[in-house]
């Protein structure tokens, strides 16, 4: 990508999208092509069309999709499957249609099976059953990664697919019904704190262990495979690095403050037992992680801590 550029992000105003606006910016790149979803409906296969036909992009980054935490992947199975193949295929095919110079799809971990060896290494990919509560989702960014690779086969396109870890870091969703599992703790406990509580109740046993990448990494890591890389097989975006879930909140109930106990209702689900990524082959590429977990929660909690009102909720 350079000054000449029509760089187009599909997703600009949530978490993922929003980071990679301010990648560009911080990259001195043209600011990109955006539509809100009220001006565009991703979904619509003659809308996605009539758009790309007159913006005419060189480089895409299809960061939209409907996503949420457990419960929001289990209680909305349909929307989830879906919304999201409609948004990737309308995308990807569009591009194709138009000639766009470059494109990158962003997947999600989940893409992996439940008990897949860890790390998770690209190959892994169909070699088993994947996790029941976020199966749909999951199904569907399999499938855009098959769509990328298959107008690569079939037109030779350079349209290329990165999975990134469990995220965190500005624009996340603080609603306790649909969020991940950082922003829910973050709330949870500074709720607890203001209100004087004693006890704050986890979902599941606190023992799966998860990976977390700061927002703004990942931005970083996009915009260095879509400048560096151009192979067919998909690439883990991730720290390399994991900890217990149990361990993530007590971290965060030191940050926050929190004084009380934590409660777990193991009645919840835990979801995957271990999620953590291989990543050599994206730190074969020259690009690794720059904000470590504690500095990243922190400053994550200093901007929520002034104005926790405002944090988007749905």
């Amino acid at each position: 990508m350079n000054a000449q550029s029509k760089i187009y992000i599909a997703g600009h105003r949530g978490m993922v999208g929003s980071a990679l606006v301010r990648a560009l910016a911080s990259a001195g790149l043209p600011k990109p092509i955006t539509f809100t979803s009220s001006e565009l409906d991703l979904r619509s296969q003659a809308d996605v069309q009539a758009m790309m036909t007159r913006e005419k992009p060189t480089h895409v980054f299809v960061a939209a999709a409907k996503v949420g935490g457990i419960h929001a992947n289990n209680i909305y199975r349909a929307e989830f499957l879906y919304d999201n193949l409609m948004i990737e295929a309308n995308l990807i095919h569009a591009a194709h249609q138009v000639g766009v110079e470059k494109l990158l799809f962003l997947g999600s971990s989940c893409i992996y099976p439940k008990l897949a060896r860890q790390p998770l290494v690209e190959d892994a990919l169909l070699t088993g059953a994947l996790e029941p509560t976020n199966e749909p989702y999951a199904i569907a960014k399999i499938a855009g990664i098959k769509l990328c690779e298959a107008y690569r086969d079939q037109y030779g396109a350079n349209f290329i697919s990165a999975m990134p870890t469990n995220l965190y870091g500005p624009g996340d969703n603080y609603d306790l019904q649909n969020s991940h599992v950082v922003p829910a703790l973050l709330r949870k406990f500074h709720e607890a704190k203001v209100n004087g509580d004693d006890t704050v109740t986890c979902w599941g046993t606190g023992s799966p262990r998860r990976e977390f990448l700061h927002v703004d990494d990942l931005a970083d890591a996009c915009l260095h495979l879509m400048n560096h890389y151009h192979e067919k097989p998909f690439v883990n975006i991730g720290t390399g690095v994991d900890l217990p879930i149990r361990e993530l909140a007590e971290t965060i109930r030191d940050i926050v403050g929190f004084k009380g106990q934590l409660h777990w209702d193991t009645e919840k689900p835990d979801g995957t037992p271990r999620k953590l990524m291989d990543c050599s082959r994206l730190h074969g590429l020259g690009w690794t992680h720059k904000i470590d977990l504690k500095e990243g929660l922190e400053a994550v909690y200093h901007a929520y801590q002034k104005a926790p009102g405002s944090a988007r909720s749905k």
